[in-house]
């Protein structure tokens, strides 16, 4: 019976400590996953608000083409000589002659 009561009269670990581990997992998670995807998503709205017309890029389908039109949301590519398609501005993946990093 005295080692039961000796074991209860331990000091009580702070609510900070049982706490800490999911601190330290949310901290990792957010400079490993959250964050960079956060920078790749401000990169990928600059590229798509810096498009003009006369760029060469190619679409999220593998289609290279040049611009020829931009309104808000919808680009105009020419993929061939008097062959134009619209497709939407997110749709551009890549602009070629341009630093992708």
């Amino acid at each position: 019976m005295d080692v039961l009561l000796a074991q209860e009269a331990g000091a009580a670990p702070s609510k900070l400590a049982a706490f800490l581990p999911f601190i330290v997992m949310f901290a990792v998670f957010y400079f490993l996953l959250i964050r960079p995807q956060q920078q790749q998503q401000k990169r990928r709205q600059a590229l798509l608000d810096s498009l003009k017309k006369g760029d060469r890029v190619i679409t999220v389908g593998g289609i290279h083409g040049e611009i020829t039109d931009l309104k808000d949301d919808v680009i105009t590519l020419r993929v061939a000589d008097k062959v134009e398609i619209r497709l939407a501005r997110a749709g551009v993946s890549i602009v070629k002659g341009r630093d992708s990093n």
